[in-house]
């Protein structure tokens, strides 16, 4: 499920907040990757999932991000302040593969991204270039689409239909959840009237992802100048606990599922913060800080003695992709 929210209007600060919300733990790890590391975007972890023409690549930019079951990458940001965020779609279609074109694991679509390009519209520009193929892991296809911003606060909204992007491009594209597609959400939300807010205003107020949707909108329309980064960082974070799912929820054939974590990017200083539902610590690491050799470094977020910076804590430990 999950939600994306991105605050560009601020003027000092670009922030983006997201939840996971799963009706398992993902089994995340935050990892820093270094430049220049070759990588195989046919392979799912040590499983090859495209044995004709993968994408192969070099990275061109470090990156910090959030993993999803040891295969890819669901959130984060690289060193020239590009964000990435998946977020679970239905109806993705990818289409049929075609051998002809460079194909690449759905895991690593947003990792290839960070990899490789500097802003939104590079990143864009990367899309005619290889063809996203659709994997599974823990019984579930990767059925994703993606948010992107950049530290000069624009943004992208990346779903797949019939075989081929379906791109949302501009500032005013700031929030994401889930099904339905993105232009039906724009949809429904242009149905509600915010044009008033106060404390009587009705709010959509399930955890589906079209009540999710409108209010997030809400909410970020009323955000306040900050004092500080501290203040900014703890406005996002406020509205993605509001959008957060709480444990037991009921969600369709879902079953129960529930907001495994939380997550604010800070592009403009970068900085990275991230809230375990089930610790009572917010950590964050300062990635101009970190130490970052030719190896990944890594930390374990579930490690509840972990509080505050992190920086000096994360590792380095081998990494399955």
């Amino acid at each position: 499920m999950c939600t994306r929210v991105l605050w560009n209007t601020d003027g000092r600060y670009v922030m983006a907040g997201r939840t996971m919300d799963w009706p398992e733990s993902t089994q995340p790890t935050i990892v820093a990757f270094p430049r220049g590391r070759d990588r195989d975007g046919g392979k799912v972890g040590d499983i090859v999932a495209i044995a004709d023409n993968p994408l192969r690549w070099t990275t061109r930019y470090a990156s910090l991000v959030t993993t999803v079951y040891g295969i890819g990458t669901v959130d984060g940001f690289n060193e020239a302040g590009l964000g990435i965020h998946a977020l679970f779609l239905k109806s993705t279609d990818v289409g049929t593969r075609d051998p002809a074109r460079p194909g690449l694991q759905m895991g690593l679509f947003g990792q290839y991204l960070l990899d490789q390009a500097g802003s939104v519209t590079e990143a864009l520009a990367l899309l005619d270039t290889f063809q996203p193929v659709m994997v599974e892991a823990h019984g579930r296809q990767a059925t994703i689409h993606f948010a992107l911003e950049d530290v000069g606060g624009d943004s992208a909204i990346i779903e797949f239909a019939g075989g081929e992007p379906v791109v949302h491009h501009g500032r005013e594209y700031t929030i994401m959840t889930n099904d339905p597609t993105y232009d039906e959400q724009l949809d429904l939300l242009a149905k509600q009237d915010f044009s008033h807010p106060s404390s009587d205003t009705p709010l959509p107020g399930n955890v589906n992802p079209r009540d999710r949707f409108q209010r997030a909108a809400y909410y970020s329309a009323l955000l306040m100048p900050p004092a500080d980064r501290r203040q900014a960082v703890a406005s996002v974070m406020a509205i993605m606990r509001n959008v957060s799912v709480p444990f037991g929820a009921p969600y369709q054939d879902f079953g129960v599922y529930n907001t495994e974590y939380r997550t604010v990017v800070d592009l403009t200083e970068k900085m990275y913060f991230f809230e375990l539902s089930t610790s009572p610590n917010v950590i964050w690491i300062d990635f101009d800080a970190l130490e970052l050799g030719d190896e990944p470094l890594e930390i374990n977020p579930y490690d509840t003695t972990l509080v505050g910076d992190v920086t000096a804590r994360l590792q380095p430990r081998p990494v399955p992709f």
